[in-house]
């Protein structure tokens, strides 16, 4: 099947969409009428009584069909979408099997009707759309979520673009086999299949998707940086930037490894948002699409084993705590701000009661268990793109090792981070530094149903409790406000979604604020992917500071 019809579907011009889609019409159709004839031969070879079951599609024709039914399904283009429609009806019509989606929408935390419908007339949300679309050939369920957030949406889009697609020190290959390397260690297998796609688009060898020791040795080098960053970041030292920089045939370029840095915790925190919003398959890959007919009963087994059964459960207690309970969680969260802005103008803590509520805090974060749930087995499927399965989250203090409190005053993004990316690789530094601010400032002055309220204070605990939770400290904050603002359910599905976030259930994720809108625990989510990605660049460009200097 010619990439380039499949390509012509992007086009903002309508007549080129138009001969794209008459081109995949008579290419489908062609396949299709060869499948139908073969059966019917094969029928009449067996004597098959009339009106037996539709044929079955061999692979490739099954993946054609599986694109045709996400694009009748997610394509910003109106016309893309009906003509798709109509391509799979034909098809139907010959007596093929044609796919349908499987799940409930983008996400099985969020309702479906909550979540911005293609047919939004929103000019922004049409123009990101649109936009997403152009670049990547589909609207992917990451971008319809983030899309409660547009000023967001569109740095994150940017930026993501911009690492994967312009101009860099990595060619495009290494650029996505990094980011199957990345999602691996937390065994998200949902943005592993869309960069092995993805791979093999730009034309990356197939052998490497075998397992990591098929990949250059240069790959295979990035392994042990790729495991520390994902899990105990921490522990990273100029030793292991020299490892990979050292003269020889697979060695690094500075450039090139802050690319692959970039990229590396890019994904890990994507990984994070995957799961903290509980991302469905896309529509066209694995999982996200049957080619069986419906079952009889609205509860089909194949909904239970794609995750999808969380449409079905009783509604627990968090679906019906607003009937249930007085609606007095989010007023006493804005009570207890109000209180500690108060006592912060009337006195205000000494550095050593700041360092002492710092130490307490980190000391009770480590309490703070991820998940209740056994541990998840990695699937051979994902597994094989890392080595060293067994090494994940353990916190920084266990075992008497004691890790060095990282103080944000001697080592910051701000005033040297920012810098070294940017002059390394251009451009970078800025995009991210911009994704950063849009996150941790973005609000809408409101709070569940209030309005006019000022969310910095709770916005910046957040923020705080997870770089607390890497060994990083603020000299300039109080770390008691923490424990007076977030609430223990909270920081297990903070902790969860942010260190083991292949860990996040939907009780978790319904258990905490639960008079909040779904917009604002999305919300909560960029503010856990952003402080996870700036705690992850911290770490490992002091270690290449370290190493230059």
């Amino acid at each position: 099947m010619a990439e380039a019809r499949w390509d012509g579907l992007r086009s903002r011009d309508a007549a080129d969409r138009e001969a794209a889609l008459d081109s995949l019409r008579l290419a489908v159709l062609k396949a299709s009428e060869a499948v139908a004839k073969a059966g019917h031969e094969q029928e009449q070879k067996e004597g098959s009584p009339g009106g037996s079951a539709p044929s079955a599609p061999g692979p490739r024709l099954n993946a054609m069909l599986a694109r045709l039914l996400m694009l009748s399904k997610r394509c910003p283009f109106r016309d893309v979408r009906e003509k798709s429609q109509a391509i799979l009806g034909s098809v139907q019509e010959l007596g093929i099997r044609i796919p349908r989606p499987l799940g409930q929408g983008p996400s099985r935390f969020i309702p479906e009707m909550e979540i911005l419908q293609m047919s939004a007339e929103d000019p922004q949300m049409h123009a990101l759309f649109a936009e997403s679309f152009t670049t990547l050939g589909h609207l992917d369920n990451i971008t319809l979520i983030m899309v409660f957030h547009p000023q967001y949406l569109e740095s994150f889009l940017k930026t993501q673009h911009y690492l994967l697609q312009m101009d860099g020190p990595l060619p495009l290959h290494y650029r996505h086999y990094i980011g199957i390397m990345a999602a691996a260690r937390h065994q998200c297998s949902y943005l592993v299949n869309l960069h092995v796609n993805y791979f093999l688009n730009v034309g990356g060898d197939p052998k490497w998707l075998n397992g990591l020791e098929n990949a250059p040795q240069k790959l295979q080098n990035l392994g042990e940086l790729n495991k520390i960053l994902a899990h105990r970041p921490w522990l990273i030292t100029k030793e292991h930037i020299e490892h990979l920089l050292k003269t020889d045939e697979h060695s690094w370029s500075l450039a090139e490894l802050i690319h692959a840095v970039v990229l590396l915790t890019h994904y890990h925190s994507l990984a994070s948002f995957t799961f903290g919003c509980g991302i469905n398959p896309e529509i066209h890959c694995d999982g996200g699409h049957t080619f069986r007919p419906p079952s009889v009963s609205d509860y089909c087994i194949c909904d239970i084993t794609n995750g999808n059964h969380g449409a079905y459960e009783a509604q627990g207690p968090a679906a019906n705590c607003t009937t249930t309970e007085p609606l007095c969680e989010v007023e006493a969260l804005m009570e207890k701000m109000k209180q500690l802005q108060e006592s912060r103008d009337e006195t205000t803590a000494s550095q050593e009661e700041k360092a002492t509520r710092f130490e307490k805090e980190k000391r009770e974060s480590m309490l703070v268990g991820c998940s209740e749930d056994e541990e998840l087995a990695a699937t051979r499927d994902v597994s094989r793109h890392f080595e060293d399965t067994s090494y994940g989250y353990k916190d920084f203090s266990r075992h008497g090792t004691h890790v060095p409190t990282f103080h944000v005053q001697d080592y910051s993004w701000e005033d040297h981070g920012y810098s070294l990316v940017n002059r390394l690789y251009p451009d970078v530094g800025q995009l991210i530094d911009e994704k950063f601010q849009i996150a941790y400032n973005l609000t809408y002055n409101t709070m569940a149903m209030h309005k006019d309220v000022d969310t910095s204070m709770l916005r910046r605990a957040i923020w705080n409790y997870i770089h607390c939770m890497f060994g990083i400290r603020y000299d300039d904050y109080d770390y008691g406000e923490i424990n007076q603002l977030l609430d223990r359910s909270f920081k297990i599905y903070i902790k969860t979604v942010v260190c083991a976030p292949e860990r996040t259930t939907s009780r978790m994720y319904d258990s905490f604020w639960r008079q909040f809108k779904h917009s604002e625990k999305v919300h909560v989510n960029l503010l856990l992917i952003e402080a996870r990605m700036q705690a992850e660049l911290l770490y490992a460009l002091r270690a290449i500071t370290r190493y230059m200097t």
